[in-house]
């Protein structure tokens, strides 16, 4: 028999998902076992808490209320277990991250690895995806994402230093095709466009001694990922602008050349963000304070 802990848990999950498929999947039960913990609920609670239909799923003004009512209630009993188990002499518990693959890759080496092995018996899920999504709604504990994009309203800690953007390309490329001078020349080249998470093509940007532009690069082929672009830079099918990261060691083997770098100054960080609470977990601190300690 589940507890009354967990159908309250699985209400508010499907609250904020509005859906059963997608709660029952941020509490790793099945859409079934959720959906009987929510029905024997309301059984007891002599009120339906849902309307449910075959394409939607929403609160009734009694589950409204109800989930108004228990939200706060169920936080501080989260928050009550997680400093439980912050007393005990090793972190446990579940640490859900959300970030770009981009950032992902920045980000295994120096920190998440060295965190995993401090914190071995902290659960940690993380999920790779180029949309900004919404980490409270969508179950996540915390995001990285870079400073430019951090919502508003959450608590945001930089790490490593300030991205830079290049436009590289391939030795054979430029052999055949020469190099832009300005921004302006790019009309004049192939280069390969992005797509991003939103649906647009991806407009290159660059500065000079405060002087910025915009630029929607021609070319007849598009990318969704920086990847795919790297391996069409090193094919020579054009001109691409990605993260230093991305291409630094291509540079130095010589595989790939950098163009228009005194137009491609850095722009921003990466940085840790999530909701502000009174509480913060204990797996979430501890990255926290393992990000202030490596710099």
């Amino acid at each position: 028999m589940r507890s009354g802990l967990t159908e309250l848990e699985a209400v508010l999950a499907v609250a904020r998902h509005g859906s059963f498929r997608a709660a029952a999947a941020e509490l790793e039960m099945s859409t079934s076992a959720l959906s009987q913990a929510v029905a024997a609920l309301e059984a007891r609670l002599g009120a339906r808490l849902f309307h449910r239909t075959t394409r939607s799923v929403r609160l009734t003004d009694a589950g409204t209320r109800f989930v108004a009512d228990i939200g706060p209630a169920v936080s501080g009993i989260r928050d009550a277990m997680a400093r439980v188990g912050e007393a005990s002499d090793e972190l446990v518990g579940t640490l859900r991250l959300n970030t770009s693959v981009g950032a992902a890759r920045r980000l295994m080496q120096p920190l998440l690895i060295p965190y995993m092995r401090r914190y071995p018996r902290v659960q940690v899920e993380l999920v790779t995806e180029a949309r900004l999504i919404d980490i409270v709604r969508e179950g996540y504990d915390a995001g990285f994402r870079t400073t430019d994009v951090v919502p508003g309203d959450m608590v945001a800690v930089p790490l490593g230093a300030p991205i830079r953007h290049l436009v590289v390309g391939a030795p054979s490329y430029f052999a055949a095709h020469g190099r832009p001078a300005s921004p302006g020349d790019l009309g004049k080249h192939v280069s390969v466009r992005a797509r991003m998470a939103s649906g647009s093509i991806y407009h290159w940007e660059f500065e000079r001694h405060g002087e910025e532009t915009m630029v929607d690069v021609p070319g007849t082929v598009t990318l969704d990922e920086p990847h795919l672009l790297r391996e069409a830079a090193l094919a020579g099918l054009g001109l691409v602008y990605l993260s230093e990261y991305d291409v630094e060691a291509d540079i130095a083997a010589g595989r790939l050349e950098s163009v228009l770098d005194e137009w491609t100054p850095p722009f921003a960080r990466l940085a840790l963000y999530y909701p502000g609470r009174r509480h913060v977990p204990g797996p979430l601190r501890a990255l926290v304070e393992l990000i202030r300690e490596t710099g």
